[in-house]
């Protein structure tokens, strides 16, 4: 070649793009360059971290050795032995009733839901049947009202084929009778 070095412009072009400088002026800042990042390789997995277990304090010794206290014949570093322990037991017992505390509260807030499921599940329950019995009356309506129309149009149509021919003796009569006078 003649010297010349051959440059893919395209991928300076993108390198030059990632040096650039970003300023993070805040949360929503570092949010949007993560998703960036994560956006970059699509086909990376995400490592979605795990939950972090809750802290739970050490079980409390079975045996505790060569303890005396604060009392009387201890020695000066043994005071602090003892108030450590002491200290430590004080803290579990703390969790636990903590513990305890929290489970009641868990159950009692299951419970108020199940309550409160079956209060709405009675309520849909008795408005469905509600609306059905609605429904039914409408249909029943409807159906008397056909049979009612119904029976007006045999009766009208009854009472024209009765009627005509009586409307017409009487009117024949009455013909009859003002001929006379």
């Amino acid at each position: 070649m003649d010297g010349k070095a051959i440059r893919n412009e395209a991928r300076m072009d993108e390198k030059a793009a990632e040096k650039t400088i970003k300023v993070i002026k805040g949360p929503a800042d570092i949010q949007r360059l993560k998703v960036e990042k994560l956006m970059k390789n699509p086909d990376k997995p995400v490592y979605i971290p795990e939950q972090k277990k809750a802290w739970k304090p050490k079980d409390a010794p079975e045996f505790v050795r060569d303890v005396m206290g604060s009392s009387a014949g201890a020695g000066s570093g043994e005071f602090h032995v003892y108030r450590h322990i002491r200290r430590r037991e004080f803290t579990r017992q703390k969790f636990m009733s903590y513990e305890d505390k929290r489970r009641k509260l868990d159950e009692e807030y299951a419970q108020k839901q199940e309550e409160n499921k079956k209060a709405a599940e009675e309520a849909t329950n008795k408005k469905r049947a509600k609306r059905l019995r609605k429904k039914q009356n409408m249909k029943l309506k409807k159906k008397q009202e056909k049979s009612k129309t119904k029976q007006k149009k045999q009766m009208s149509k009854v009472t024209v084929m009765v009627l005509i021919p009586m409307l017409r003796k009487q009117q024949t009569l009455y013909d009859k009778h003002n001929k006379q006078f």
